[in-house]
């Protein structure tokens, strides 16, 4: 009767621990939407430049330098692939948490019990060998291994790993994305020092023209044509031109830096060849279908795998709510003296010891873990769906760009044929006193800014290129 009721105490004991562990709370949750339009402005062609390789897609041999000098000592990008490796070791380390800890070592100490006590009583009654009595003060050797493990039986410890990998996956695709964005960058600052250089040239051109105007207008001064109201504004007029001369060297200067720092080194010349910059023709962009993003985006692929990492925290940290297992044990030589600790079978020790434990009472701290692991989860929902809207406005703005700045282009280019047509006809007009001083000068302006606006409008037709291909997910591969 006696068994039968010790039984029957441990049962309800345990049931009473399994009911009471196992209410766990319920919380909202929440489904990701990856549906996107079926097209960009209703193309259905699936060719997709995002999917070329950006050595391949690059083609001037001093940029693709940059670029490939750049992938190897950009710092944020060198600091970046350090936390993937911090990932890569939370995978390992939560990889071992579920398989079980074994230990190797030793240890010696010293004991003195009451003989007053049930164990001194004993010890003082009973011989170790015959003849030897236990020792008033006993020393204590040992040596041996001691093994724990906590038996997963819930898969807490196995969710908990496979969320460190989702992370370790999602910080690559994060490296991924911050790849796209550096050769972007360089690619658009490299076209940039192009386009500033032409501009210069523009410049320096033009302070000739104005400096060859003042020459004229000086000599129609000697000859009384013109006054000398007429020389000094020529004369503010190249001054002019000469501090956007110097503004123009200082933004060379900064953009060179700039690209210096994204490589890696400190202040150099950018090589560079601003020749072709008025040969360059934007190639088209094959945009594909929108549902191509989801593959092709780094930070689309980093906000998923952030989204299955927190799935599985929220699955692990309900776990804490359910009776753990732990087993320890232990297996080695002990002695009060050391001379006997390789006397065995006398001297082997050995224990083995289960626990089933589960929280009854106060459950705040896990309630509040997993509570927060599912916030944390409808977040990266959010996220998700954010990082997918905000790619497709991405590539829609872009490809809209691209149309329109070519029309821009088109327009401006006839602008500046007609006003370098215009300038040379003031200037003979001048010369024969046909036409007023402040025409040549009107017009010399006027072409000037076309011409300067027509180099920066071809810039940003080669950036609407580039940040195309970059929002179609190119440039990591």
């Amino acid at each position: 009767m006696t068994n039968k009721r010790l039984l029957s105490c441990v049962g309800i004991g345990l049931s009473i621990l399994v009911g009471s562990s196992c209410t766990v709370p319920r919380l909202i949750s929440k489904t990701e939407n990856k549906a996107v339009p079926a097209s960009y402005y209703g193309s259905q062609d699936t060719t997709n430049t995002g999917k070329k390789p950006w050595k391949d897609y690059f083609s001037d041999p001093y940029l693709t330098a940059l670029i490939d000098s750049a992938l190897s000592n950009n710092q944020e990008l060198n600091i970046t692939l350090q936390e993937i490796q911090i990932s890569n070791n939370e995978v390992l380390a939560r990889s071992g948490a579920y398989r079980p800890f074994v230990s190797l070592g030793g240890g010696a100490g010293v004991d003195k019990v009451s003989r007053y006590t049930s164990q001194g009583a004993a010890d003082a009654a009973t011989e170790i060998r015959p003849g030897i009595e236990t020792p008033e003060i006993l020393p204590n050797f040992y040596f041996g291994a001691t093994a724990s493990w906590e038996v997963d039986i819930w898969h807490k410890l196995r969710n908990a790993k496979k969320a460190a990998v989702s992370n370790y996956l999602a910080s690559i695709e994060g490296k991924n994305f911050q790849v796209t964005n550096l050769v972007a960058e360089i690619a658009n600052s490299y076209y940039e020092l192009l386009a500033l250089d032409n501009q210069l040239d523009i410049i320096k051109r033009n302070i000739d023209i104005l400096n060859n105007a003042l020459s004229i207008t000086r000599q129609e001064k000697e000859a009384a044509k013109v006054t000398e109201l007429a020389v000094r504004r020529f004369e503010a007029e190249v001054a002019k031109t000469q501090s956007m001369q110097y503004e123009l060297q200082q933004r060379i200067v900064e953009t060179e830096n700039h690209i210096n720092f994204l490589v890696g080194r400190f202040p150099q010349h950018v090589q560079r060849n601003s020749q072709i910059f008025n040969q360059l023709v934007p190639t088209k962009i094959d945009a594909g279908v929108p549902s191509q993003l989801l593959a092709n985006r780094p930070d689309i692929k980093q906000a998923e795998w952030t989204l299955e990492a927190n799935k599985l925290s929220v699955t692990a940290a309900k776990a804490n709510f359910y009776p753990s297992l732990n087993l320890r044990g232990f297996l080695g030589i002990m002695s009060y003296n050391p001379l006997y600790l390789l006397n065995t079978p006398e001297s082997l020790v050995a224990s083995l010891l289960g626990d089933l434990v589960g929280p009854v009472i106060n459950k705040n701290e896990i309630t509040a873990t997993y509570k927060s692991a599912n916030a944390k989860q409808i977040q990266a929902v959010y996220n998700f769906e954010k990082t997918v809207l905000n790619a497709y406005i991405e590539v829609a703005n872009q490809l809209s760009n691209i149309n329109n700045l070519e029309k821009k282009y088109e327009t401006k280019n006839t602008q500046v044929q007609a006003l370098t047509q215009s300038t040379n006809i003031s200037l003979k007009l001048f010369t024969s006193a046909r036409a007023d001083y402040m025409e040549v000068l009107l017009t010399q302006r006027d072409v000037l800014e076309a011409r300067m606006e027509l180099i920066e409008t071809r810039k940003q037709q080669l950036n609407a290129q580039i940040n195309a291909y970059r929002a179609l997910g190119g440039g990591w591969k």
